[in-house]
């Protein structure tokens, strides 16, 4: 159980002890700096502790937002400071020196708590403030400042702060006014009767689940029933953030349940339409893994460049300030929300169109909306990294060369290359990681299934992998490398798989492309999460990109096309395996250890 000590001397009439007792916390009391650091020192190692004023006034809500948000070691808000376990040590610091002849950081802070914070600040430590808003957080230094708080605190509504607080700040048009405004109060009936938010997750899942086996009856009831069951499975999905938000219940495990099972949920919808329209005798496999290397080189071309430009300097264009001067149009933020077809939008749009019409039109409409976003999109940052002036940094550079998992053969061959490589233009490394993308898709295309032509693009595409990777990714536009090798490989598998023309090549492709994105999802997650890229050996035991599309075009030329699928279906099941046993073992153990992932406040998925 965390640790609360209250400081100083009780005032008549306040409610911060139970405040702090409805919180969870263990309130000790203490009437001075030294007895204070006594009972600091008496709280275990492992729990959180935190130093209160005993004249604090404020919003119950500020107090949950300063003292129990379990992804910041060091927070603060007036009158209240907190530490995790890993930042005890700043905390012990910091409060022997204020216990110390003389105190000595801030003569002029009244509060023992606020005088904490100001040390920790002192000795460079990162103590997280909360934005309170209207929410009111103040020690009083008098009766009458007491009574101006309190009137303060009245005026306020607590409870629809917090409410209004668990939607994210920024979200697309459909979950802004059509999921948010009564999902929220489903995230509070959720917290009140206890359930954690990745109880929420798996119910979207399964949720989700249930609505791809109704797709895959391929009857008209079925298609109307996946279609309301999606969108139940999207309020869900929305209500399982706004739970985390609204009782601060963060943690690793839950951010990355969300954000693969998202992926999950949509991919096997696709799959569902599929096996739907199968029935029905339209066989849309090819369209449902387009729209799946559509979505994922989308999401990987967004990836990229906020990697790329995460810290970047001179971080100006004039495409940028168009669209900060766009942003002070109402209506047209709203136009640009929508353009992109983030999850709400896509959601309601597959939804309606698969209750209403056929499998087929629903892939067509996918494709073209998700071709149109992606255009707009990755031509406006094409722009944006044209015009800018900008250092891109080494952190910059190693996240993007974990983007592009490059597998043992391109390594080896980039050693070769890295001098020569110094010496090509800025622009080298997009355009040849796009040409040789595109000369072994082509080949596939273009030729007969069995030919050798396709295996001898594919050792081209391993070269010029390796040129593209050559050198660190610091150009203007080396965020598209890992677009442009996700595109050629799942292109490749797709294409492959069709002029395989034998009936289930589509389908075990459709499982390969999705293991192997769920791999390069996984990645992506484990970045954002300061957690470090996916170990090397697991890289180089899938083979990385380019030695997985070589692969595949050696099966297609030594193996017929029945036996191309059988290969197709245990390379799937293999990578699956292998991505999957991993990447759970590391984020339970993650999740054990307490390190914090937060994935669902940038960009709407």
């Amino acid at each position: 159980m965390p640790t609360a000590i209250l400081t100083g001397q009780p005032v008549p009439g306040s409610s911060i002890e139970s405040e702090l007792r409805s919180l969870g916390f263990d309130v000790h009391l203490a009437l001075g700096a030294a007895d204070t650091e006594t009972l600091l020192a008496r709280v275990p190692g492992e729990e959180r502790v935190a130093v209160v004023d005993a004249r604090f006034v404020g919003h119950p809500h500020a107090l949950r937002l300063g003292l129990t948000d379990p992804r910041f070691p060091l927070a603060a808000i007036p009158g209240a400071v907190t530490a995790q376990p890993a930042a005890r040590q700043a905390l012990t610091r910091a409060m022997a020196r204020e216990n110390s002849a003389g105190g000595g950081t801030a003569l002029a802070v009244d509060s023992l708590a606020d005088r904490i914070t100001a040390a920790l600040d002192a000795d460079g430590a990162d103590v997280h403030r909360p934005e309170l808003g209207s929410l009111v957080a103040a020690v009083p230094a008098d009766p009458q400042a007491r009574n101006e708080a309190r009137q303060a605190v009245a005026a306020v509504d607590d409870e629809a702060v917090r409410l209004k607080s668990a939607v994210k700040a920024r979200d697309g048009f459909v979950t802004t006014f059509f999921i948010s405004p009564y999902s929220r109060y489903i995230a509070r009936w959720c917290a009140r009767r206890g359930l954690t938010p990745n109880q929420v997750t798996t119910a979207s899942l399964i949720t989700a689940l249930i609505a791809a086996g109704c797709a895959a009856t391929g009857t008209r009831g079925g298609f109307a029933a996946a279609g309301v069951l999606l969108i139940a499975s999207f309020v869900l999905d929305c209500t399982d953030g706004q739970l985390a938000r609204y009782s601060l219940q963060y943690s690793t495990l839950g951010a990355w349940l969300d954000a693969t099972f998202d992926r999950a949920k949509e991919y096997a919808y696709y799959a569902g339409l599929a096996l739907g329209a199968a029935r029905g005798g339209d066989d849309v496999w090819a369209l449902a893994l387009g729209a799946m290397v559509l979505q994922t080189c989308r999401h990987v071309v967004d990836f990229s460049f906020n990697e790329a430009n995460h810290d970047a300097s001179a971080n100006t264009s004039p495409t940028a300030a168009l669209s900060d001067k766009l942003d002070s149009v109402g209506w047209t933020v709203w136009v640009r929300r929508m353009i992109v077809l983030p999850i709400g939008e896509r959601w309601a749009m597959i939804a309606v169109l698969t209750a209403l019409t056929t499998p087929r039109i629903t892939f067509y409409a996918l494709l073209i909306g998700c071709a149109f976003s992606a255009t707009y999109t990755t031509a406006g940052r094409v722009l944006r990294s044209l015009t800018r002036r900008a250092t891109r940094t080494d952190r910059a550079a190693k996240a993007l060369a974990d983007l592009a998992d490059s597998g043992p053969l391109a390594e080896a061959v980039a050693k070769g290359l890295r001098s020569t490589a110094r010496r090509l233009p800025g622009f080298t490394a997009p355009a040849v990681a796009l040409l040789g993308g595109a000369a072994v898709v082509a080949t596939a295309a273009l030729t007969g299934f069995g030919g050798p032509w396709p295996l001898v693009a594919a050792l081209v595409y391993v070269l010029t992998s390796a040129l593209a990777v050559a050198r660190p990714l610091k150009g203007a536009l080396d965020w598209l490398v890992p677009p442009f090798f996700r595109a050629a490989e799942y292109l490749t598998v797709l294409v492959l798989a069709a002029k395989a023309d034998v009936n289930g090549a589509l389908p075990a492709a459709f499982g390969l492309v999705a293991a192997v994105a769920y791999h390069h999802y996984d990645t992506v997650y484990r970045i954002r999460g300061d957690a470090g890229a996916p170990p090397q050996w697991l890289v180089r035991t899938i083979g990385g990109h380019e030695g997985r599309t070589l692969v595949i075009c050696v099966l297609a030329v030594l193996l017929t096309a029945t036996q191309f699928k059988l290969a197709l279906t245990v390379l799937a099941v293999a990578v699956a395996l292998v991505v999957l046993v991993e990447s759970i073992r590391f984020w339970v153990a993650a999740h054990k250890v307490g390190a914090p992932a937060v994935h669902d406040e940038g960009e709407p998925a």
